[in-house]
């Protein structure tokens, strides 16, 4: 039986592999990461003060990365992320 969703680039879906690329590779995002990592649910965490920040620079990628992955898509695996983010 095939698999529903094919891995990317190591991580488990495009949508999971997306948001990590931008929690990575952006400063900005990746500080806030980092400051939710102690969290029980970082990722959530991490989605929560993006959408409180809708002003100056942040205001773009407030609902979405650049590529146009939602941070709120149901296909983001939630469980790879909040590890992600715990190993910042």
């Amino acid at each position: 039986m095939p698999k529903e969703e094919e891995e990317y680039q190591g991580w488990s879906n495009y949508e999971t592999w997306n948001v990590a690329l931008w929690i990575g590779g952006d400063e900005g995002l990746y500080s806030i990461a980092k400051e939710c990592k102690e969290s029980a649910h970082p990722y959530q965490e991490f989605v929560n003060i993006l959408k409180s920040v809708n002003t100056g620079e942040m205001a773009a990628i407030t609902y979405q990365t650049p590529d146009g992955v939602a941070w709120s898509d149901s296909g983001i695996n939630k469980d790879e992320v909040n590890e992600y983010i715990r190993e910042l």
